[in-house]
């Protein structure tokens, strides 16, 4: 098709509007604008908006430098993600397995938790990356499951103590003493 050749308009004319000579799309999206404006005003009207979360604060990161990596070290925060070396993030882990076998319901538990623990200390002494050294003991499953049923004897023993107190305090009902003493005569 050459520069010299009329070209085909019959669809620009079609998009316009016979009564005004305005370009179609333009109407609607003037149409549409209009009537989303119209949606929130009357959603603030009835109060949609009211109570939201963060009503009232800054926007967070507005005013501030643009962080290309924002979205990464939002998700590592929501997550609790770590990004430490193996070999801290293996004694990271051995501070806390006391809490949390302590959480696990069974003997048979502790010891797979405790089982896998010392695979992890394993399998971060073979690989060869960078950073500190990993230095971490590995556990002895049966003297972790000793030291389990310690804890737990001593968490049982400590509920029991409170709720003792717990019941001392509470007053006696009356028919309680009444059958107490009659028990006795």
């Amino acid at each position: 098709m050459s520069t010299d050749e009329p070209r085909d308009t019959s669809h620009h004319e079609k998009a316009r509007d016979a009564r005004t000579g305005q370009s179609a799309s333009a109407a609607r999206i003037r149409f549409q604008s209009q009537w989303v404006e119209e949606q929130l005003r009357i959603a603030q009207e009835r109060g949609d908006f009211d109570d939201l979360p963060g009503a009232g604060k800054p926007i967070e990161g507005l005013g501030g430098e643009h962080d290309p990596d924002w979205w990464l070290k939002k998700l590592v925060e929501r997550e609790q993600i770590s990004v430490l070396p193996p070999a801290l993030a293996i004694r990271k882990e051995d501070a806390e397995l006391a809490q949390t076998l302590d959480r696990l319901p069974t003997e048979r538990e502790v010891r797979r938790e405790v089982e896998e623990f010392n695979a992890r200390v394993r399998r971060a002494r073979m690989q060869l990356q960078g950073g500190p050294p990993v230095i971490t003991p590995e556990r002895d499953p049966e003297d972790e499951v000793a030291l389990w049923h310690e804890r737990r004897e001593t968490r049982r023993a400590a509920q029991r103590a409170a709720l003792q107190e717990q019941q001392d305090a509470q007053p006696r009902r009356w028919w309680l003493r009444r059958s107490r003493r009659s028990r006795r005569s």
